[in-house]
C-alpha cells in the first residue's frame, strides 16, 4: 500500500494544491463542488450534485455487490473568510482543503489497488460546516439513509497530537452563537442624560456572562466575538448595537444549561437598562457521540499504518464539528472522526496556519485501510 501511495503522490499534491489555492466560503462551493465532479467522474464512479446548494456524492457500488453494508466518509469543503496579512479573503486555515484531498486519495489508492467493493462505499463531500449548516441538508437530501458506518477526519493541531500520531476519534464539544442588536436612538455626546449608551449596555453584558458558573468538572465558555456600534462622529453616542456571542460546552446537556443562563443574561440587561434587546441562536452544533465498534475499525488502521506508538485515544477538544449531526439525527449510524496528527501551527482557524504536507498521505493509507477493514469484517 505505501509503494502505491508514493505512485499517486503527484496526482495527490496537484488536488491539494488546487483546493488549497481556491478556496470557497460556506455555500459558495461551486467551484469546488465542478472540480471534485470531475476527479469522482473520471474514476468512473457514480456522481450526484444538487441544484439548490454545493456538494458532491460519488457513489461506489459494484453490480455484483455480495454485501448490504454502506460505508460513508465525508469530508468538509468549505474555507473561512478572514484577515490574510492584512486582506480580508477565503482561506483554508482550517484544513479542508486537506480532508477533501485524503478523501480523493482513498479513492485514488483503491482503485490503485484494483479493490474490488463487495458492498457500496460513499464519498461525501459536505458544504458549510464552518456556520454548522451543510450537514443538516446533507441529511435532508437524504445521502445517510442508507450508511452504515461513517468515517470523517480532520488535522488535528501540534497541542493535541504531533506528526506521526494519530487518534482514533475526535470528542468535540457543543457550540452555539447568539447574535443579538440593541435597539435605541443616538444622542448628542453632551446630553448623555437624553438617551442610552448602547456601548455601556454591551459593557454590562460582557461583565455578566462572565460570572456564569456550570458544573467545573465539564469545560465551558462564554465570550463576546463582535461589536459594533456608532459611526464616525465620535461626539455622538450611540443609541443601537449588534453583537455576537460564542458559546461552547463539553457536553450536549451543559450546553443546554450555558443556553438559559446566557438568555437570562440578555433579559435581565434589557429590563435594567430600560432597552429593547433581541437576539437568535445560530450555528449550533453538537457534542460527539464516538461509536465504539467504529473506534476499534479506526485504531486497527491506524495501528496497522504507523505502528503501536502511532496510536493515540480520542481527544477530547472544546472545538465544534457539524459531523455530529449525521448521528444525532441518524442515531443508528456507527461513527466516528479519525484525527490526523500533523504538527499544524501556530493553530486551527489561524490565518496563517500551516502543517505537515506528507500527513496527507499518513491519513490517506488510515481511511483506506479503515475501509478494507470494516467490509471485511461485516463479509465474513
Amino acid at each position: 500500500m505505501k509503494e502505491l501511495l508514493k505512485e499517486i503522490k503527484p496526482q495527490v499534491l496537484e488536488i491539494f494544491h488546487y483546493l488549497h489555492e481556491n478556496p470557497e466560503v460556506s455555500w459558495k462551493e461551486f467551484q469546488t463542488t465542478s472540480y471534485i465532479s470531475k476527479v469522482i467522474q473520471q474514476n468512473w464512479l457514480e456522481v450526484t450534485t444538487f441544484s439548490d446548494m454545493p456538494g458532491v456524492i460519488g457513489k461506489w457500488s459494484p453490480e455484483d455487490s455480495i454485501s448490504n453494508l454502506t460505508i460513508g466518509l465525508r469530508a468538509d469543503m468549505d474555507a473561512l473568510l478572514q484577515d490574510v496579512d492584512g486582506t480580508f479573503r477565503a482561506n483554508h486555515s482550517c484544513g479542508h482543503d486537506a480532508h477533501m484531498t485524503i478523501v480523493l486519495g482513498v479513492l485514488l489508492l483503491l482503485r490503485k489497488m484494483k479493490i474490488i467493493l463487495p458492498g457500496t462505499l460513499k464519498f461525501i463531500f459536505q458544504p458549510a460546516e464552518e456556520v454548522g449548516e451543510g450537514a443538516l441538508k446533507i441529511i435532508e437530501k437524504q445521502v445517510l439513509d442508507d450508511v452504515d458506518f461513517l468515517y470523517g477526519l480532520h488535522l488535528r493541531p501540534i497541542q493535541e497530537i504531533k506528526y506521526g500520531q494519530a487518534s482514533s476519534g475526535i470528542i468535540h464539544g457543543s457550540a452555539d452563537t447568539v447574535f443579538g442588536e440593541i435597539h435605541g436612538f443616538d444622542g448628542h455626546g453632551a446630553r448623555p442624560h437624553l438617551t442610552l449608551n448602547a456601548i455601556e449596555v454591551i459593557s454590562a453584558i460582557v461583565e455578566q456572562i462572565k460570572g456564569i458558573r456550570l458544573n467545573p468538572q465539564l469545560s465551558y465558555s462564554v465570550k463576546m466575538t463582535q461589536v459594533s456600534a456608532g459611526g464616525e462622529n465620535a461626539n455622538i453616542i450611540p443609541g443601537s448595537s449588534k453583537f455576537s456571542l460564542d458559546l461552547r460546552a463539553q457536553t450536549n446537556e451543559a450546553m443546554d444549561e450555558l443556553i438559559e443562563k446566557v438568555d437570562d443574561v440578555l433579559k435581565k440587561m434589557s429590563v435594567f437598562y430600560q432597552c429593547q434587546i433581541s437576539f437568535k441562536h445560530k450555528e449550533r452544533v453538537y457534542a460527539a457521540s464516538v461509536d465504539q465498534e467504529a473506534a476499534e475499525f479506526m485504531e486497527k488502521a491506524i495501528e496497522n499504518t504507523l505502528g503501536a506508538k502511532g496510536l493515540v485515544g480520542p481527544i477530547i477538544t472544546p472545538g465544534g464539528e457539524d459531523f455530529h449531526f449525521y448521528t444525532k439525527e441518524r442515531p443508528a449510524i456507527k461513527a466516528t472522526m479519525l484525527g490526523v496528527g500533523c504538527d499544524l501551527e501556530p493553530g486551527l482557524h489561524h490565518p496563517n496556519m500551516v502543517f505537515n504536507q506528507d500527513a496527507i498521505f499518513t491519513g490517506i493509507e488510515i481511511l483506506t485501510r479503515v475501509v478494507i477493514e470494516t467490509f471485511e469484517k461485516y463479509n465474513k
